[in-house]
């Protein structure tokens, strides 16, 4: 009777072991991968023709393409702040870089009372990992990653010190790892391949339950600067260097004892250099893939893969050169669509169908409601985003944005609305009275060279209105 008493109780333990395995399993794995200051056109299956993705382009190969993504914001902390809250620039706590104070480590914390992206995640009983640059709150401030959601952080926690490729440490949750023979004069360990392995050993580690990789990789963003390896060599004396990034520059500060970090270093092939970088990130984003095909776990796993902002022009970068923004106006720190608009592609086997291409109009902040869809959490808190599910999965009943809304309070302070095809900016609110309205119809002028602001009165008055709706007061970033 005890022998058959056992058998039961160890074939019950088995199949509750089994199911619970299933029950996990039938939830998706998310990995998010974000490029760092990556223009729309720095991918050759967007159209760049100078060097390939391959990598990348068979994530679109293989999913779905976004032609009308944007980011959340124009410079780095405030769209990772947008992806993170699931909020536009007019609600979410950090709408600008600001740093926490002269020489300290870190940015200002976002706010900690909000419902993150990993909070949903673990909510939905996930593992929760971050990996690369986090730049929304300095170590045990209420914006550290580990306060955010995460279970685990491997990168660099302050964006300043992400200007520097080499640098002596990166941050494991709460303690500092030093890299082998990095002092800021020696460049021996290049902080990109340690952040690759942090991450794919969290996604090993996590292989046999639900898990969210949040990946904000740094590349390509300045400095202009790799390692000589092969990829380099493949690079090396291919292009017209006529911009090499040298003396006399205010912003350049070359490795040795006197280097200032947040400063980027000088390049004399700043053309070869980019490729490498953004094949360096290519390469990233494959190595990712072959983990989870070698996990066995590919089929059950959502991949994305977008960038913060539109391409950058420090440090040597040469976002005209490469036609990163596709011909569009604009770069980082700009409003209009060359520095806003990001590649975004998705892929999930046997969910999104391969090969497609969607003009639908989104952005960073539909994050959070399209995972709280996909893991059925319905307390996901403020969000201004719609589930990008529905297109995802090629059903007809997708949700459309009324109007998109952004608010950048430095340099000089922009805003900016986009209404179905229309598109209104205004630069200067912070230096002008009343600083000029710009409005553009993309579906015609997709370069925004046409002011047609003087012909359309009740559009502008109707931008204006959204814009003054949607912006509320922040003391840390105060704006008209």
């Amino acid at each position: 009777m005890k022998t058959f008493l056992k058998i039961v109780l160890v074939t019950s333990l088995s199949i509750a072991s089994i199911h619970l395995h299933s029950q996990n399993k039938s939830k998706p794995n998310v990995i998010y991968i974000l490029a760092d200051d990556l223009g729309i056109g720095d991918l050759s299956c967007y159209g760049q023709t100078k060097f390939e993705t391959p990598n990348i382009d068979k994530l679109a190969a293989s999913g779905i393409k976004f032609t009308q993504h944007y980011s959340g914001s124009a410079v780095c902390a405030p769209s990772r702040s947008s992806l993170i809250t699931g909020q536009h620039t007019g609600h979410t706590s950090i709408r600008g870089n600001l740093e926490r104070g002269k020489d300290l480590e870190g940015q200002v914390p976002m706010d900690g009372t909000e419902v993150t992206i990993a909070d949903v995640f673990k909510k939905a009983g996930y593992a929760t990992g971050a990996f690369g640059k986090w730049g929304l709150g300095f170590i045990d401030s209420e914006g550290d990653p580990l306060n955010q959601g995460f279970d685990e952080f491997y990168g660099y926690n302050c964006q300043r010190k992400a200007h520097r490729y080499f640098p002596p440490y990166l941050w494991h949750n709460k303690e500092k790892v030093f890299l082998k023979g990095n002092d800021y004069t020696n460049k021996i360990t290049y902080a990109p391949d340690e952040i690759q392995k942090a991450t794919l050993a969290f996604i090993t580690k996590n292989k046999n339950k639900p898990f969210f990789a949040y990946v904000p990789f740094v590349l390509p963003h300045a400095e202009i600067i790799s390692p000589e390896d092969a990829v380099y060599n493949a690079f090396k004396g291919r292009f017209k260097e006529d911009k090499p990034f040298v003396m006399p520059n205010d912003y350049l500060s070359d490795y040795g004892p006197n280097m200032v970090e947040y400063k980027y270093a000088s390049q004399l092939a700043p053309h070869a250099v980019y490729a490498t970088m953004v094949t360096h990130l290519d390469n990233y984003v494959g190595q990712i893939m072959a983990r989870l095909d070698e996990l066995g776990i590919a089929d059950n796993t959502l991949v994305i893969f977008t960038s913060d902002n539109g391409p950058a022009t420090e440090g040597g970068a040469d976002p005209k050169f490469f036609n990163a923004t596709l011909g569009m106006r604009g770069v980082k720190r700009d409003l209009y669509e060359g520095g806003i608009r990001a590649p975004f592609i998705a892929v999930w086997p046997h969910k999104i169908k391969g090969g497609t291409t969607s003009d639908l109009i989104s952005a960073f902040w539909d994050m959070k409601p399209t995972f709280a869809e996909i893991t059925n959490v319905k307390e996901l808190g403020n969000t201004d985003g719609i589930s990008l599910l529905p297109t995802f999965l090629g059903q007809k009943n997708q949700k459309q944005h009324p109007y998109m809304y952004w608010e950048f309070p430095q340099a000089g302070g922009r805003k900016a609305v986009r209404l179905e095809n229309w598109k209104g900016v205004i630069y200067n609110i912070e230096k002008k009275e009343n600083p000029a309205f710009e409005l553009y119809d993309l579906s015609k002028d997709p370069f925004e060279t046409k002011n047609l602001a003087t012909q359309n009165p009740k559009i502008v008055a109707e931008m204006k209105a959204i814009m003054n709706k949607e912006h509320t007061d922040s003391v840390l970033f105060p704006m008209k």
